[in-house]
């Protein structure tokens, strides 16, 4: 008797949508996505208005486990500092696998351009937690503008990620130094 799972045709929509578009950009055809899951046209219309509401839904259906990946666990008694620090070092982490292509969340940004893309309104939603995250980590620590200081360390997350993704730095030394520079700036501890 096989214990294994068998998805369906939703799932391996969102799936094939999460890695193609990872992989392609969101060009990415609708015959390509079918076929990579294994469903009709006819099918993927009848669970999915559209592609658009395709990709917003395997964005979101990932964007909890991005940012369990990213940050620390709440109270888990590091300072601000070494909470903030934490993050970059998943990215740098990440960095080192070969099929890194950068933040998926800016990449949809910065791929649809149109705010109002239901994709781009879940990925907006995503990357402004993190942003969250940096501002009460920095008003935590002591940072006089912890909004500021926010703003530079998703720059920097940004930055870092979009470089690294598309393979012209390597984020070991480059980036927790740059953010310890930041944070030492904003005094923050």
């Amino acid at each position: 008797m096989s214990t294994e799972v068998k998805t369906g045709p939703r799932e391996r929509l969102l799936e094939a949508a999460a890695t193609l578009t990872y992989r392609d950009g969101v060009g990415i055809g609708i015959d390509a996505l079918c076929k990579a899951a294994g469903v009709s046209k006819r099918s993927m219309y009848q669970l999915f208005e559209s592609k658009d509401e395709l990709l917003a839904a395997s964005l979101e259906e990932r964007a909890a486990a991005f940012i369990a990946t990213l940050l620390p666990e709440a109270g888990d008694g590091r300072s601000p500092r070494a909470r903030t620090l934490h993050v970059f070092e998943q990215v740098e982490r990440q960095a080192g696998a070969p099929e890194f292509r950068g933040c998926r969340y800016l990449s949809v940004q910065i791929e649809l351009k149109d705010r109002n893309h239901p994709a781009s309104q879940v990925a907006h939603r995503v990357k402004s937690q993190l942003t969250a995250f940096f501002r009460t980590e920095a008003e935590q620590g002591g940072a006089a503008d912890p909004d500021l200081l926010a703003r530079q360390l998703s720059l920097v997350f940004d930055g870092a990620s979009a470089r690294a993704g598309i393979g012209v730095d390597s984020l070991p030394g480059l980036i927790t130094p740059t953010v310890a520079a930041l944070l030492d700036a904003a005094d923050v501890r």
